[in-house]
């Protein structure tokens, strides 16, 4: 299909790869959660619309996640779960890479909404992350003057993984030039814990049932990518994070990649097993 509203700089950047004149750029590895809350009329999903000026996704609503700190691999930390073999062999991954991309994951999302899956055993989660205190850890962790294993260590937090459920991969297509190779995982809103509206790369923050965020999307109000669309799509299916979170056990992360050809001066983008990757049916 074609992209709708694609920017320029992407068909020229497809034929360049196409005709082997450009080397794609290499996708940096990323980690982002969906926090699922429960409400009567069931689980709604944590969603932040990135700022306009943003260099990646501007406008767009996302969940809370980014790249993979160097740091967050630097060494062992107290864990509970999964261990990194086992995340290693679900992703396909050495250990270290994998208890890289957990450690993302649970760093991003406190740094994107002040929820912390950490606690001080690994039966227990921290029930407030609201004070001043941690306030000032979480801001040392967005400018990096505090390393995630810092800062579980000092505060004897032990990370845990077992509230993540792997949900997917996607990388961004070979013609953009800002690429990331993202797992998604899901996990349910700690008890005790609330999302605060603390991130610098956000204007505005919203909890949406998954199937009332598609219809944003098809009414205008809700931008967002392919990614953000099929995770909606794929949890709408159940009525509590429990459900979701335990479906993920079987979750299929073959990584999801764009495929672009050109029909004339047209560009087509195809996405293998996604019919309507944005949400225009």
């Amino acid at each position: 299909m074609t992209t709708p509203g694609f920017p320029a700089s992407w068909l020229e950047r497809a034929r360049a790869i196409l005709d082997g004149d450009l080397e794609p750029a290499e996708p940096r590895r990323a980690a982002t959660v969906v926090l699922l809350r429960q409400r009567p009329d069931g689980p709604q999903a944590y969603l932040l619309r990135r700022h306009a000026g943003m260099k990646f996704a501007a406008g767009m609503y996302a969940f809370p996640g980014g790249a993979v700190d160097p740091r967050d691999a630097d060494h062992e930390v107290a864990w509970a779960g999964p261990a990194p073999e086992d995340w290693a062999k679900r992703f396909g991954t050495s250990a270290a890479e994998a208890r890289a991309i957990v450690a993302a994951a649970v760093r991003e999302t406190f740094e994107e909404s002040g929820v912390l899956l950490a606690g001080p055993d690994t039966e227990s989660v921290v029930s407030d992350t609201t004070g001043d205190d941690w306030e000032a850890d979480r801001v040392a962790l967005v400018d990096r003057t505090l390393g995630l294993t810092e800062f579980l260590d000092r505060r004897g937090l032990v990370l845990r993984s077992d509230l993540l459920g792997a949900w997917s991969r996607w990388v961004t297509p070979e013609f953009e030039d800002r690429r990331y190779d993202t797992w998604f995982f899901v996990a349910a809103l700690p008890e005790g814990q609330r999302t605060r509206d603390v991130s610098g790369e956000a204007d505005r923050v919203a909890w949406a049932r998954p199937a009332d965020a598609l219809e944003g999307l098809k009414s205008g109000e809700l931008g967002m990518l392919p990614p953000t669309i099929e995770t909606l799509r794929n949890l709408a299916a159940y009525d509590s994070p429990a459900a979701a979170r335990d479906a993920a056990a079987d979750r299929d992360l073959t990584a999801i990649m764009a495929r672009p050809r050109l029909d004339g001066d047209r560009l087509v983008i195809e996405w293998a097993g996604i019919p309507d990757p944005f949400g225009t049916g």
